[in-house]
């Protein structure tokens, strides 16, 4: 492929005039030694933040699930919803630290999140895992062998609204997989193999086609697989016990914590290449920090993801480090460098940035 796509640096960024291929920008040795070397001390997980994070949130937001399915006011029910959709939005993304976090580093975190998250919304942690560590892989990212990279920019208007909307459907689908297709593929191997092929991770790329398990991984996913199969079934079941009204509430909950997450997905990156590798210092500016003052990425990008661009710099780095690692840098490397073109002031910028470039003719 013949790369088209210019990256324009943050307004403020030394770069700012000087409009560049991503394919042609060299490593920032300066900002990657600085990363290295000023925020050692912070990587270290500490399972005090991250328990009660995901317990509270997670608890909560069934609290508030169930409020929306019990009470018999339709505006306090709709506030309940919205109130459960946020708060299982951010319990349910740590599925994005369980892949990069040492195996060692949380005792039973896997395990909890999964019992207590992962497998009540039909999204167990294998779905994530050995799937997003391809994203990150210098020679992988924003290439055809990505499984999480669309070149959204490069698209037609009306992809956006479509990648968007279409996960609504989200929590149908999953739940037919877990159910049916699942036990199908128990005896029908085709079925077996397209289903973990296409359906078995959280992915956007729909080239992306999922390698067999190995190792350790075999035996996670049996065990993931049946627990959501058994919960699917539950779920199923008790509408013959208490109507359809609380199954039908609970899907409407998913599809907004399913569309709230595909709206962080589209604006996650700038999504300017077209398909060749990259140099970790563009994979950086083709990412997105939505670094404070304001607050409210951190209600559509929690868990650390407002610094999703600094993330790919040190993808170990626990969620909670992120913001004084943010700090650090910017104070370090300072007005104009390479690391502030990565950084952008909020969701509707980076939709609009994002709509303009699909209205250019190529």
């Amino acid at each position: 492929m013949t790369a088209q796509q210019t990256i324009e640096p943050a307004a403020g960024s030394s770069q700012a005039h000087q409009p560049t291929r991503l394919q042609d920008i060299a490593d920032d040795k300066a900002m990657l030694k600085a990363a290295r070397d000023l925020t050692k001390d912070l990587e270290k997980a500490r399972p005090e933040i991250y328990w009660p994070d995901m317990l509270a949130n997670a608890l909560l937001g069934y609290a508030a699930l169930a409020g929306a399915i019990l009470v018999d006011s339709v505006p306090l029910a709709i506030t309940l919803g919205l109130a459960s959709a946020l708060l299982l939005y951010r319990a349910l993304l740590f599925i994005h630290e369980l892949t990069h976090i040492h195996r060692d580093a949380l005792p039973g975190f896997r395990l909890g999140w999964n019992l207590l998250v992962g497998i009540p919304m039909l999204m167990p942690s294998f779905m994530y895992e050995g799937v997003h560590t391809l994203h990150h892989k210098r020679t992988q990212y924003g290439t055809i062998d990505d499984p999480e990279y669309l070149p959204l920019a490069l698209m037609k208007p009306w992809s956006l609204p479509a990648f968007v909307l279409i996960a609504l459907l989200a929590p149908i689908a999953l739940l037919i997989r877990s159910a049916l297709l699942v036990p199908l593929g128990l005896i029908i191997p085709p079925i077996r193999k397209l289903v973990w092929e296409r359906a078995s991770a959280l992915a956007i790329n729909p080239d992306f086609r999922r390698k067999p398990p190995e190792g350790e991984m075999k035996r996670r996913v049996f065990w993931q697989e049946l627990g959501a199969f058994i919960w699917s079934w539950i779920v199923i079941g008790s509408t013959a016990y208490i109507g359809w009204r609380p199954l039908l509430i609970a899907l409407a909950v998913v599809s907004i914590t399913a569309v709230l997450n595909q709206l962080r997905t589209l604006v996650a990156h700038l999504w300017e290449n077209d398909g060749e590798p990259m140099s970790v210092t563009a994979q950086f500016l083709d990412s997105v920090n939505v670094p404070p003052p304001g607050f409210i990425a951190a209600i559509w990008a929690p868990v650390g993801l407002r610094y999703h661009a600094l993330h790919h710099l040190m993808p170990s780095m626990p969620y909670h480090a992120l913001g004084e690692c943010h700090r650090r840098l910017n104070a370090e490397l300072g007005q104009g460098s390479t690391y502030q073109g990565a950084n952008h002031p909020g969701l509707l910028h980076l939709v609009m940035r994002i709509a303009r470039s699909t209205m250019v003719k190529r």
